[in-house]
């Protein structure tokens, strides 16, 4: 088995204060650290008008792409509170988890459902065509309705999409 060189860069989590994703993203990049921040766009409804507003899609996180002796420079970014860890280390957010961000973060469309293809809960699947091209996601059947479920492990959430079953193609996980 081959280890990881300790200076490779890794995709990590910080958290940040709320509301303050996009100023750390911003001072991150002004610090040259390799940064990305998931933002969607999205409507509000106030009582007197509507207003699109671009958001995070996972509030009060920012990724960073670093050496890991190196994270904790990031920390003296101001907003930045401190960095998602697992079993008290740093936790690592594989590079599909980043790619499945970038493709939601950068989608404008919506769909609805309607396929013959023959899925069940839990089949690792990979999105063909479409804005969501080369998603790697798990589908969620309930009902009529299909899901594609792509989760974050190791932020421990999951964003719910919907993706015509014609989009999709059932991977092998093994």
């Amino acid at each position: 088995m081959k280890s990881t060189p300790p200076n490779t860069k890794k995709w990590y989590a910080i958290f940040t204060k709320s509301r303050s994703e996009k100023k750390v993203y911003e001072r991150l990049l002004d610090a040259d650290i390799e940064a990305f921040l998931p933002i969607v766009k999205t409507v509000r409804q106030w009582s007197d008008r509507k207003k699109t507003v671009y958001l995070p899609l996972i509030p009060s996180y920012v990724f960073i792409k670093m050496e890991e002796k190196l994270l904790y420079d990031a920390l003296i970014i101001p907003g930045a509170i401190g960095v998602l860890k697992h079993l008290r280390k740093p936790a690592i957010v594989r590079e599909v988890e980043i790619e499945n961000l970038r493709i939601l973060s950068n989608s404008k469309e919506k769909f609805e459902i309607s396929s013959d293809i023959q899925l069940i809960k839990g089949d690792a699947v990979e999105v063909t065509k479409g804005p969501f091209i080369g998603l790697i996601a798990v589908c969620e059947k309930t009902g009529s309705n299909y899901r594609v479920v792509v989760k974050i492990d190791s932020l421990g959430s999951g964003f719910t999409v919907n993706i015509p079953m014609s989009f999709l193609r059932k991977i092998d996980t093994k």
